[in-house]
């Protein structure tokens, strides 16, 4: 998409949500940022995505927000049921307080809108962007990140983004793991919503708890399709099989849950499924002059709703870290960047760890059966609407520039 000068001052590798994030925030510091990406085009997969109000505050931030209203939804609700009964368990009002407490609303968008809004961005702050780009390794020669590519092409940086997700080739440099199944996986399907679209619920976003399964429903597009995805204990994704011939095991896991979450089935794309992995958090993410973010960095499940949001921070901090000292008119002085991606790793890993880890113990919690079951609704009843106690850390979280909760409102820190 433009031309494939070699040399600048940041080089990101990855064009998905993290990369585009990551490069629109070092250009607005000035520097001069080429961003690569393997595939011959620019585009993302997948259906909705949650946009908390820990991400949405940084695309206001940006200038962006308004964008992603214009074509996102912002739900009045967020409901829990009980999907063997479909008894609700808890809410939370999503406008009102809930927005002045954190700054900033809570959205839901079509992840291949977001990606669109950050990749025009990019291209209007004059972000160098390049396809059809395998980096296969990146070493610090001289004190700068040198990318080696699968076509014999190399590029040179002061500093080296590693945006390239789960399966990160990058990754290699700081960690020797790999992704951790976590034995289920998603089905996803975004269907039109008609006038024989059952009306309840179109506001909201709602999400079933089963016995090893749940089911999730929210409006996109300005209400115009619905969202549905279900994930599931698959015993064939167990057996290491990442794709399945059929929709047995599919139609098995909610063989006993209510009728709306067995109709809600009937809107799912079959013909692919999304296996859910995650990573074991790790410290450091740095090696030389190449730093991780994003899903390379960090990846987690998804029932935090936080994958995406989490990438958005992430650019935040490194663009607060390196403001005002890593570029200026006359050049990046080397050592402030050193100083900047080791205080952009410090700042970040405790909090994406947490979150990491608490993914993990919220989904255990969602697929409960027996006694366990009967405990976790108690637990979530007695949760009333308006409670933030256990959204407060997640969403408030304060950082340069961003909204941080006190006395219950919400009061913007110097960036």
């Amino acid at each position: 998409m433009s031309d494939r000068k070699t040399s600048t001052d940041v080089l990101v590798i990855g064009g998905g949500m993290a990369g585009l994030a990551g490069a629109l925030a070092l250009r607005g510091n000035g520097a001069d940022v080429t961003l690569v990406e393997r595939a011959p085009e620019f585009g993302e997969v997948g259906a909705g995505l949650q946009m908390a109000p820990n991400a949405s505050r940084v695309l206001k931030r940006w200038g962006l927000l308004d964008k992603a209203l214009e074509i996102g939804v912002q739900p009045k609700h967020l409901v829990f049921r009980d999907a063997l009964t479909g008894e609700e368990l808890t809410r939370q009002t999503l406008g009102g307080e809930f927005e002045e407490r954190y700054g900033a609303p809570y959205v839901v968008i079509h992840r291949s809108d977001l990606h669109r809004i950050l990749l025009e961005a990019c291209q209007a702050a004059g972000v160098r962007l390049v396809n059809d780009v395998m980096v296969e390794s990146v070493e610090t020669v001289n004190g700068r990140g040198t990318a080696h590519t699968a076509s014999g092409a190399v590029y040179a940086a002061d500093v080296v983004i590693g945006a390239d997700g789960l399966k990160s080739t990058l990754r290699t440099a700081v960690a020797q793991d790999g992704p951790v199944s976590s034995s289920y996986v998603a089905y996803r399907g975004t269907v039109p919503i008609t006038e024989n679209t059952p009306k309840a619920d179109l506001e909201d976003v709602i999400v079933y708890l089963g016995p090893d399964c749940h089911l999730v429903q929210y409006p996109l597009r300005k209400g115009e399709l619905l969202n549905t995805v279900a994930v599931f204990k698959s015993p064939s994704f167990e057996r290491g099989e990442e794709q399945y011939g059929g929709v047995d095991e599919l139609k098995a896991a909610y063989k006993d849950c209510v009728p709306a979450v067995q109709d809600a089935l009937k809107n799912l794309a079959t013909g692919i499924r999304w296996p859910m992995y995650d990573r074991d958090p790790v410290e450091n993410w740095v090696a030389g002059r190449l730093v991780l973010m994003g899903d390379a960095a960090h990846p987690m499940l998804q029932y935090l709703a936080q994958g995406a949001c989490q990438a958005l921070e992430d650019a935040a901090v490194l663009q607060d870290v390196s403001r005002g000292t890593v570029f200026t008119d006359d050049g990046a002085d080397a050592g402030a960047w050193d100083q900047a991606i080791h205080q952009f790793n410090k700042k970040r890993a405790a909090r994406t760890a947490r979150i990491q880890r608490s993914a993990r113990i919220w989904g255990e919690s969602w697929h409960v059966s027996g006694l366990a079951r009967t405990l976790r609704n108690l637990l979530f009843k007695s949760r009333g609407d308006g409670n933030y106690q256990y959204s407060d850390w997640l969403y408030g979280q304060a950082e340069p520039g961003t909204p941080t909760v006190s006395g219950g409102r919400s009061k913007v820190l110097s960036a």
